[in-house]
């Protein structure tokens, strides 16, 4: 049975289960980071690392894009032929969709050479399970928990133990309430001054 690949995988880098993984994605991730990157060893001999590299890299190019983006008529208004500006918005528009979809492929590959498994699921998503093996936590790719672990934080919500603690362990009014109790006795004490 041939590899799953998620959605978004970057054409020319071989399935994360094949001999020629490793070195297809770190040739790609390579082509996707400025050119002075290849001088570094460490990132051949770290695919990880430099998987790291390119999705801060990538992500910085994103946001610039935008930024880009958003400011170009009042930057560049007056100061381009007529079109020039939307021109130059549409460029704005097609590289910054590439640029997310590449970001969206830098962080496959790398979630690849971090030990994921991509699995098919129902409905077009995935899930995926870490290197851990086959007992280890799913979760979706949108990061948020299944429904079944939704579910049972909304059965458990509101049942509390004799400590205070709800059903997950948490004191009442969540992690933050010790801090807004410590600001609240701080400010008792000033304003009893």
């Amino acid at each position: 049975m041939a590899a799953y690949l998620p959605p978004g995988w970057p054409a020319g880098v071989h399935p994360p289960d094949s001999e020629e993984f490793e070195q297809t994605a770190v040739t790609w991730l390579l082509d996707v980071v400025p050119p002075d990157y290849r001088l570094h060893g460490v990132l051949r001999r770290h695919p990880y690392a430099l998987a790291v590299l390119a999705r801060h890299h990538v992500a910085a190019c994103v946001r610039g894009a935008r930024e880009g983006y958003r400011s170009a008529r009042t930057e560049l208004g007056g100061k381009l032929p007529p079109g020039g500006v939307e021109a130059v918005l549409e460029v704005y528009r097609a590289e910054g969709s590439r640029l997310v979809d590449t970001a969206r492929a830098v962080d496959l590959v790398g979630r690849a050479l971090r030990g994921e498994v991509f699995t098919p699921q129902l409905g077009g998503t995935h899930e995926r399970r870490s290197a851990d093996g086959p007992d280890a936590k799913s979760e979706r790719r949108t990061g948020q928990p299944d429904t079944a672990q939704r579910n049972a934080g909304k059965r458990n919500e509101g049942k509390r133990d004799a400590g205070g603690a709800d059903a997950g362990g948490e004191n009442a009014g969540g992690e933050n309430a010790g801090r807004r109790g410590a600001k609240s006795r701080r400010g008792a004490k000033s304003r009893a001054r």
